[in-house]
């Protein structure tokens, strides 16, 4: 795992508790040997427990903020159900790192 989001860990798994987050794993750049720590996004794809759409809405967006303040950055923060595009799918897949399991 990348040591930015490595050194964050403990951070991370309490902002997906909060949010009712069960899985939370990384890919993109932050994966690779090419991430930029001065100018890369971070990508994440969240998987939450099951909620109203209010609460879910509220969640997601409580989760991407808080990833964004917390690593003052970008997070682009995708769920399972948005994944339509199916090569986006497989890269996802070849590259994700799981950050937060519950």
């Amino acid at each position: 795992m990348s040591p930015l989001l490595d050194n964050k860990q403990r951070e991370v798994a309490d902002l997906c508790r909060r949010a009712g987050a069960r899985r939370l794993d990384a890919f993109g750049s932050v994966t690779r040997a090419d991430f930029d720590p001065l100018r890369s996004d971070l990508d994440f794809l969240v998987e939450f427990e099951n909620a109203p759409p209010a609460a879910y809405a509220q969640a997601y967006f409580e989760l991407k903020e808080g990833l964004e303040t917390l690593f003052g950055r970008p997070v682009d923060l995708l769920t399972s159900s948005s994944l339509a595009n199916p090569y986006l799918s497989r890269r996802i897949a070849a590259e994700r790192q799981t950050v937060y399991a519950s």
